[in-house]
Formats: structure tokens, C-alpha cells, sequence
């Protein structure tokens, strides 16, 4: 079963059930894509098919063998080409038309080897070998990007929870100061304005919360995009964290080492080289004869009980004399083709080299914003602190009082961005040192 209908299931429960259901976890949400992503599904088709295109190519350098079995029935009329009978005999006098018809049974088995082509058939052969291998390396390129994408999703859901909860609470800082507004203008201490300043205040984090919590049902519904599921979205994700990568902190260089070995892309372009490399081999070989060894054994007559036998062995000898430039054009196209991919494999390298080293800063920046961040919320929480004192004793004003609250509320806003910054920089780690 999905792990994500697991969590949906929980959520429609009847109301009479009062345990709230279980929140999703990542771990959850990456073993449901794993098993029901339609994407990873397609690679797997792939890989697949390109094995199946290697048995075929395998299949011309097994023997062929052929049996047939046919039954004919036919009139035998005579007809004598003009020139080709004795002296005094018309060919009217020898041809002679009858309905009469006669059955005729002819059964067959042969086999065929070809023994020889200069390493053409082999080439094709191992040619689609490295394809189908290069093929199951880019299924793996797949499920790492598929992963990949659950775990940023993952999180931006994480972060749209997050900044529910921070509308929420200021929501409920303001609906805590109207009351204390309402009870000095009550008494006079302060004046009309203040509380309507207060209620729209007040109205104004009502429209932050709405918007909140439409923008994580959102990122819910992105989520189960990503994880390959249809379903509702009234279900929750877990309160973690994406831990610290084994090596983060290292450099450069380190990285790219790992990267380059575990990457699925790098070995994708190295086996795809590989494949060009034999198809070039085979076309060239295709200047050269091939030798086929064949036998047959035929039965043959009238009645089924009263067949007569033949045995047949030749050697084919096949020589390429003219084939209209054919095979030079062949040639050609394996070998640019060939020069295209060790290109593509220049470029696959660079492109890792840039991931690592994006995601490898991207990780030390995020660390820093967070810790900034985390000064700023405190800071804020101070400053609404003072600021509610100041309104309390008279000598602070309601403006004052918003322009802290709007503070707070960004400062908890940007926490909470920068701690989805940090595991989206993880997760984009994660993929460019090619780890699942």
C-alpha cells in the first residue's frame, strides 16, 4: 500500500476517533515514490527494452534454424518449349491438357551459421550491450532526480507548515492585542484610532493565514505529484530536518572525486561512448566478406508414407564489391557520432563539477543565513517585548507596537525559509555527489 494513502486513509477516519494521524515522513514519502513515481516506471520500461535489443543482436551469432512443411496439389500439364522436342513431334502432339491433379508433400529443416564477418555481428552485439548498460545507468540518473524532487518538495511542504504555524501565532499576538486595545480605549487611556489600527492589524494576519495554510495544502498537493500518488491532501508532514551530508564541510576537489565515481550521468556518456566505439567497429567490418556455413535436409513425394529424402551442405562466401557508398556512409555517421558523445561526456563532467560546487556553497551559505536568521527572530522577539511594554505604560505607540509585530512575523518568516534553504541545499548535495 502507499505510504502517502496510509496517512489520507488516517486523515478520513470518522470524527469520533479523537488520535490525530500519523504525520508523513520523508523517509515514507521517498520509499511511496520509489515504488509508484510514473516516471521511474518509464525508465525501467527502457531499460528493459535496450535488454531486450541486445538479445536480438546477440541472435546473429547463434545458428538459425528453419523447418517448413508444405502440401500442394496441382494439374501436370505438359508444355514443351518450341524447339526443344524430336523431329516429327508438334508441340500441340506433347502437351496435353488434363483436370486430372496430384498432391505433393514437402517437408524441410535447415540451419545456418554464419562463421565468420571480421567481428561485425560480435561488435553489434557487444554495441548494444554497453547501450542497454548505459540505459540502466540513466534509469539510475532517474530515480536519483525523482528522489531528488520528493526531497525538495518534502521540504517546501515542511516550510509552508512552518510558516502556517508562524501566521498562526501572529494571528494570535494580534487578536491579543485588540483586546488590550479595547480595554484602554474602553477606560480612555487610549484613543479611537489605536483600535482601529488594532483591527486592522488584526485583519490583515487573517489574510496571512488563509494564504499560509492555502499555500501548504499546495505544497501537499506538489508532494504527491512528486511522490507519484493520487489523493487528497488533508494528511500532514513530520516536523524534521534534513541532517548535516557526511562531508559537506570538505572542498572541492574531494567532492568531484566522489561525484565523478558515483554519478549515474558520468557513467551513462562513458558506457554510451563505449556502444559508439563497437557500432564504428561493426561498420567498418562491413568492407569485409563474411563466410556462412549451411546444411538442409528435405523430405519430398506424393504420398506421406512414400517420401524420399536429400541432404544439402554449401559454404556462402559473401563479398561487399558495390553497395552505392553505403557502407563509407555508415562509417562517417559512426564516427561523428562518436566525436558528439565524447563531447557529451565533456559536458556531463563540467555539469557535475558545477553541481558540486553550487551545492557545496549553497550548503555553507544556508548554514550562515540560518544562524542569522536566528539572531534576528530573537531579536525581534525582543523587540516586541519592549514594545509591548512601552504600549502598556503609555509611552509607546500603536504604530510602534505593529511595526514590531510586522517584524517579528518576517523574522520567523525568514527562519523558516532559511531552514528550507539549508535541505534543499542538502537534497541538491545529496544528488550531485550521487547518492541515493
Amino acid at each position: 500500500m502507499r505510504s502517502v494513502i496510509a496517512f489520507i486513509g488516517l486523515a478520513l477516519l470518522p470524527a469520533a476517533v479523537e488520535a490525530a494521524p500519523e504525520a508523513l515522513t520523508l523517509e515514507q514519502a521517498l520509499a511511496t515514490a520509489r515504488e509508484h513515481q510514473p516516471q521511474l516506471q518509464q525508465a525501467r520500461a527502457a531499460t528493459e527494452a535496450a535488454q531486450a535489443r541486445a538479445d536480438q543482436a546477440r541472435a546473429s551469432l547463434l545458428p538459425q534454424v528453419d523447418g517448413s512443411a508444405a502440401y500442394s496439389r496441382s494439374t501436370a500439364n505438359y508444355v514443351a518449349r518450341p524447339g526443344s522436342l524430336p523431329s516429327g513431334i508438334t508441340q500441340q502432339g506433347a502437351a496435353g491438357s488434363s483436370w486430372t491433379t496430384a498432391g505433393f508433400y514437402n517437408l524441410g529443416a535447415s540451419l545456418s551459421q554464419r562463421v565468420w564477418d571480421f567481428g561485425a555481428s560480435w561488435s553489434r552485439w557487444r554495441a548494444a550491450q554497453a547501450t542497454a548498460l548505459s540505459q540502466q545507468e540513466t534509469e539510475r540518473a532517474s530515480l536519483l532526480q525523482a528522489l531528488t524532487t520528493v526531497r525538495v518538495v518534502f521540504f517546501q511542504a515542511r516550510a509552508a507548515k512552518g510558516l502556517v504555524a508562524v501566521a498562526t501565532q501572529s494571528l494570535e499576538n494580534q487578536d491579543r492585542h485588540l483586546k488590550q486595545v479595547e480595554a484602554f480605549v474602553e477606560v480612555g487611556t487610549k484613543p479611537e484610532i489605536d483600535l482601529a489600527q488594532s483591527r486592522a492589524d488584526r485583519a490583515n494576519a487573517l489574510v496571512q493565514s488563509i494564504n499560509a495554510q492555502n499555500g501548504y495544502e499546495t505544497a501537499k498537493a506538489q508532494l504527491d505529484q512528486a511522490m507519484g500518488v493520487e489523493g487528497p491532501t488533508d494528511y500532514d508532514v513530520s516536523d524534521e530536518t534534513l541532517p548535516a551530508v557526511a562531508g559537506e564541510e570538505q572542498g572541492t576537489e574531494v567532492l568531484l572525486a566522489e561525484a565523478l565515481e558515483t554519478r549515474p550521468e558520468v557513467a551513462a556518456t562513458e558506457r554510451a561512448v563505449r556502444a559508439q566505439t563497437l557500432t564504428l567497429r561493426a561498420a567498418r567490418a562491413e568492407y569485409w566478406p563474411s563466410l556462412t556455413a549451411s546444411t538442409g535436409l528435405t523430405d519430398q513425394g506424393a504420398k506421406l508414407g512414400d517420401l524420399a529424402w536429400n541432404w544439402s551442405a554449401s559454404l556462402n562466401l559473401s563479398v561487399p564489391l558495390f553497395n552505392g557508398g553505403a557502407t563509407k556512409a555508415q562509417v562517417r555517421e559512426a564516427e561523428w557520432g562518436l566525436n558528439g558523445l565524447k563531447a557529451q561526456a565533456d559536458t556531463v563532467r563540467q555539469q557535475v563539477r558545477l553541481d558540486v560546487e553550487q551545492a557545496r556553497l549553497a550548503v555553507r551559505a544556508a548554514k550562515a543565513t540560518l544562524d542569522a536568521s536566528g539572531d534576528a527572530l530573537v531579536n525581534a522577539q525582543e523587540l516586541l517585548r519592549l514594545a509591548e511594554g512601552r504600549y502598556e505604560t503609555g509611552v509607546g505607540s500603536i504604530i510602534e507596537l505593529g511595526d514590531a509585530q510586522v517584524a517579528l512575523t518576517t523574522a520567523a518568516q525568514q527562519k523558516v525559509q532559511a531552514e528550507y534553504a539549508l535541505a534543499t541545499a542538502r537534497a541538491q548535495l545529496i544528488r550531485a555527489l550521487g547518492r541515493i
